[in-house]
């Protein structure tokens, strides 16, 4: 038996979680082993006890693999184990990673650079407007922006991405064929496209209580901080916030209206030193190695745009910011583009190191980027693949 399909009937057993498989493994060797063994060998490792030994020992008469592995094909998805290149990196890191991931869609090495955005079901219209503008603002710099799926914020930040054609990722608390909420569909199909829908439960397994803690772990392990934009105090988010922070990961709070219940999980964290966030700019900053002086692009002479591949509302905006400090309204006014569009313009701008934000929402251009190439300039093509992913 192959190693990848012996970890799946490991994850099919109950009672079996990543911790014992872990100490198995430890014990054993590898899975194959440690499905060969017998009950009383099954005793003998650490932290085995009478029931969960014999739940392995007669996994046989537990587990159909032959028919989950029959489902992973015709399903078109794949099971990814830790050993795999694609598994998450950062979620390799943590005190227990689950032993296998069922996978739609793709994972990258850009993943590595992923942001958690996380909140309630049950959310205000201001909940999810601004989910959507920080999932925006992240991916269209290239950033993954993960969550769970649900309904609420989960669902406003995957949309956010997708507008950016940025990556996204949905964890889900299910087996995979099933879609929960129902709406869902059409989003997760277009989220296979520019990212990934996983799990680590197997087919058919349906959500319940105990299931969206271990989906959460998922999400707080995977990514290098969580942000919670809307929550009130008896919500998950604030597990998956917690998780975050055993992590040793960055934890984010959108603050909210101080009478607003849905707001008061945010206000408790912020309370608690989790990071105020009103823009993407707050997250982005404790990430600058996300953006290293190598990834700038090829500087052209004083005056001139840089030789960087910037989209057509990045080229007008950059091209009104005069050589003086420039208001937001200046910049409006001049790139003839609506408020919304030049934010986010200015956003990629800054993250690329052509532009630099004044105290007073001014604007100025960064004369050091445009003067100083790189010791090894990046092809344009290159350049913009590292800042930014286009799904």
């Amino acid at each position: 038996m192959e190693v990848r399909d012996a970890l799946v009937a490991l994850n099919m057993i109950e009672h079996v979680g990543p911790v014992r498989v872990r100490q198995l493994l430890q014990h054993f060797g590898d899975a194959p082993s440690v499905l060969r063994a017998s009950r009383a060998e099954l005793l003998r490792a650490r932290g085995i006890g009478e029931e969960t030994a014999e739940a392995i020992a007669g996994w046989e008469q537990r587990v159909n693999l032959a028919a989950e592995l029959k489902r992973v094909e015709e399903y078109g998805c794949r099971v990814v184990i830790p050993a795999d290149d694609d598994y998450p990196e950062l979620l390799r890191q943590i005190y227990d990673p689950p032993v296998v991931l069922y996978v739609r869609g793709t994972l990258t090495t850009k993943d590595k650079n992923a942001v958690a955005i996380v909140g309630s079901r049950l959310t205000t219209p201001y909940g999810q407007q601004t989910a959507r503008r920080l999932a925006y603002q992240l991916a269209y710099v290239g950033v993954t922006v993960v969550s769970g799926g649900a309904r609420g914020i989960d669902t406003a930040a995957h949309q956010g991405a997708l507008s950016a054609k940025g990556r996204t990722i949905a964890v889900l608390g299910n087996g995979i064929n099933l879609v929960f909420p129902p709406e869902n569909a059409e989003l997760f199909e277009r989220m296979t496209a520019q990212g990934a829908v996983m799990t680590q439960f197997p087919f058919n397994r349906r959500a319940d209580k105990q299931s969206f803690p271990i989906r959460n772990r998922i999400v707080a392990g995977m990514t290098m901080g969580t942000v919670v934009v809307e929550a009130n105090l008896a919500s998950g988010a604030l597990i998956t916030a917690n998780m975050a922070v055993e992590n040793g990961r960055q934890v984010f709070a959108v603050p909210g209206r101080v009478d607003s219940p849905q707001s008061k999980g945010c206000h408790d964290l912020i309370k608690k030193g989790a990071k105020l966030c009103e823009g993407a700019e707050d997250i982005l900053s404790e990430f600058e190695y996300l953006f290293p002086a190598s990834n700038r692009g090829a500087a052209g002479q004083a005056g001139t745009l840089p030789a960087l591949e910037l989209s057509e509302h990045e080229r007008r905006v950059y091209e009104a910011v005069g050589a003086a400090e420039t208001s937001i309204d200046e910049i409006i006014h001049h790139s003839g583009l609506p408020a919304s569009t030049v934010s986010v313009a200015l956003l990629g701008l800054e993250m690329k190191r052509l532009l630099a934000q004044l105290p007073g929402r001014l604007f100025c251009r960064n004369r050091e980027s445009r003067l100083s190439p790189p010791a090894q300039p990046m092809p344009a093509e290159a350049a913009v693949n590292e800042n930014r992913s286009d799904g």
